[in-house]
């Protein structure tokens, strides 16, 4: 029996979600990709019958559905979702306006639970399936003077690990990734957005802006190692519900969790303060 999949993959024209269509595509698999454009997909011509570009508005409940339609009539099934589609903010809350704010919770947040909404029908009907959502390490362990993105990440977190424990019971696994920094475009202008109003008193946020910036090209992270690490996880009877991708996010999460436990042994007496005598 084989054990290739069927891959669903949004953002899959740049970054993160183009290098691990690349190698489930060179390992056999078949892929649905996304993108706004479909042009940028030119490249994976030569994969034929395993390759299906989707152009999909993730803003959008009918596009996202009918891009499914269109991956079922193809490959008859699905297998694995990933959301990996997203993209960076930087500012302070006070500077950023409605709409910057909301825009980046559409694409990173909504747009993700769009897409689960969509598949859920095609994955129950097999009892069987992976979702994995890409958060990031800032999803858990925030830096500084990326109050909203975090935010998102942590939503898109935090719908995770309720989702896994909603869906066992019907066969699915769903996994919330934290990446940490990967040598892709995402730290270019292409992925991150920044405040256009800017305050003064915050200055001191945008050196950790520039300090984005200057990591571009030297990341730890290789992105062509992210396939193999999520097809130990879908091949895993038990795979984890939270999975940090990089030593550099793995570090990140356990200094953060150190820090929880300090704290929650610091202030144990006034939590358990509170309950009736």
């Amino acid at each position: 029996m084989s054990t290739t999949k069927v891959w669903y993959i949004t953002g899959a024209s740049k970054g993160m979600g183009l290098s691990i269509t690349k190698e489930l595509l060179s390992k056999g698999h078949r892929v649905a990709a996304t993108s706004r454009t479909v042009n940028v997909f030119n490249q994976f011509a030569t994969y034929g019958d395993r390759f299906l570009a989707l152009e999909v508005d993730l803003k959008s409940e009918q596009s996202i559905e009918s891009s499914f339609t269109k991956t079922i009539e193809k490959f008859g099934k699905v297998d694995v979702i990933v959301n990996n589609a997203g993209y960076g903010l930087g500012g302070a809350l006070e500077e950023l306006t409605s709409d910057e704010m909301n825009e980046n919770f559409e694409v990173n947040f909504f747009a993700a639970v769009r897409v689960i909404q969509k598949a859920l029908p095609y994955l129950r009907e097999h009892r069987s399936g992976n979702i994995i959502n890409i958060s990031s390490i800032a999803g858990f362990a925030p830096g500084l003077g990326w109050s909203m993105y975090c935010a998102a990440k942590f939503a898109l977190s935090g719908l995770s690990e309720a989702l896994a424990n909603d869906l066992k019971p019907l066969g699915l696994h769903v996994t919330n990734v934290l990446p940490g920094w990967f040598r892709t475009s995402f730290a270019t202008p292409d992925s991150i957005a920044y405040n256009k109003n800017q305050i003064e008193e915050y200055s001191y946020l945008r050196e950790y802006h520039e300090k984005m910036n200057s990591m571009d090209g030297v990341q730890l992270g290789n992105p062509d190692q992210i396939a193999d690490a999520f097809l130990e996880l879908v091949s895993s009877k038990n795979p984890p519900v939270n999975l940090f991708l990089g030593s550099d996010a793995f570090n990140r999460a356990k200094s953060k969790i150190q820090q929880l436990n300090q704290e929650m042994s610091d202030w144990e007496a006034v939590s358990v303060s509170t309950d009736f005598k």
